[in-house]
Protein backbone atom coordinates (compact mmCIF):
# COMPACT_ATOMS: atom_id res chain seq x y z
CA UNK A 1 0.00 0.00 0.00
CA UNK A 2 1.09 3.15 -0.72
CA UNK A 3 1.84 5.70 1.58
CA UNK A 4 0.28 9.09 1.98
CA UNK A 5 2.73 12.38 0.51
CA UNK A 6 2.53 15.09 2.88
CA UNK A 7 2.92 18.52 1.10
CA UNK A 8 4.84 21.10 1.65
CA UNK A 9 6.11 24.65 0.30
CA UNK A 10 8.54 26.99 1.46
CA UNK A 11 7.43 30.12 3.34
CA UNK A 12 7.17 33.33 0.36
CA UNK A 13 8.56 35.40 2.60
CA UNK A 14 11.30 33.65 5.27
CA UNK A 15 11.75 30.44 2.86
CA UNK A 16 11.54 27.85 5.52
CA UNK A 17 9.88 25.10 5.13
CA UNK A 18 5.99 24.14 5.83
CA UNK A 19 3.60 21.36 6.30
CA UNK A 20 0.38 21.56 4.44
CA UNK A 21 -1.21 20.81 8.06
CA UNK A 22 0.50 24.37 9.50
CA UNK A 23 -2.10 26.65 10.60
CA UNK A 24 -0.61 29.82 8.92
CA UNK A 25 0.04 27.25 5.39
CA UNK A 26 1.27 28.64 3.03
CA UNK A 27 3.16 30.78 5.29
CA UNK A 28 5.45 29.53 8.38
CA UNK A 29 4.31 32.10 10.85
CA UNK A 30 1.25 35.00 11.32
CA UNK A 31 4.41 36.92 10.92
CA UNK A 32 5.38 35.93 7.60
CA UNK A 33 1.53 36.29 6.77
CA UNK A 34 1.76 40.30 7.96
CA UNK A 35 4.83 40.68 5.87
CA UNK A 36 3.72 39.52 2.86
CA UNK A 37 0.39 41.39 3.21
CA UNK A 38 2.35 44.64 4.10
CA UNK A 39 4.13 44.09 0.54
CA UNK A 40 0.65 44.18 -1.29
CA UNK A 41 -0.43 47.03 -0.06
CA UNK A 42 2.73 49.19 -0.65
CA UNK A 43 3.04 48.42 -4.10
CA UNK A 44 5.73 46.13 -3.56
CA UNK A 45 3.78 43.27 -5.59
CA UNK A 46 2.17 43.76 -8.86
CA UNK A 47 0.18 41.94 -10.88
CA UNK A 48 0.93 42.83 -14.59
CA UNK A 49 -0.68 42.13 -17.79
CA UNK A 50 -0.77 43.74 -21.04
CA UNK A 51 -2.79 46.20 -21.71
CA UNK A 52 -4.80 46.42 -24.80
CA UNK A 53 -6.80 49.47 -24.57
CA UNK A 54 -5.04 52.77 -26.56
CA UNK A 55 -6.91 55.14 -24.38
CA UNK A 56 -6.04 53.54 -21.34
CA UNK A 57 -2.31 53.29 -22.14
CA UNK A 58 -2.38 56.68 -23.22
CA UNK A 59 -4.09 57.98 -19.29
CA UNK A 60 -1.18 56.03 -17.96
CA UNK A 61 1.35 57.76 -20.47
CA UNK A 62 -0.18 60.74 -19.11
CA UNK A 63 0.00 59.85 -15.29
CA UNK A 64 4.21 59.11 -15.68
CA UNK A 65 4.76 62.46 -17.41
CA UNK A 66 2.98 64.42 -14.41
CA UNK A 67 5.02 62.13 -11.96
CA UNK A 68 8.40 62.52 -13.34
CA UNK A 69 9.52 66.01 -12.35
CA UNK A 70 8.61 64.84 -8.88
CA UNK A 71 11.06 61.74 -9.40
CA UNK A 72 13.87 63.56 -9.97
CA UNK A 73 13.83 64.97 -6.63
CA UNK A 74 13.94 68.83 -8.15
CA UNK A 75 11.34 71.41 -8.27
CA UNK A 76 11.07 73.96 -9.95
CA UNK A 77 10.21 76.55 -7.30
CA UNK A 78 13.04 78.38 -5.88
CA UNK A 79 12.89 78.29 -2.41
Amino acid sequence: MAKKKIRSLRCPTCRTLVLRTNENFPFCSDRCRLIDLGKWASGAYVISTRINDPEQLEDIAEEQSRRKPEADGHSSEKQ
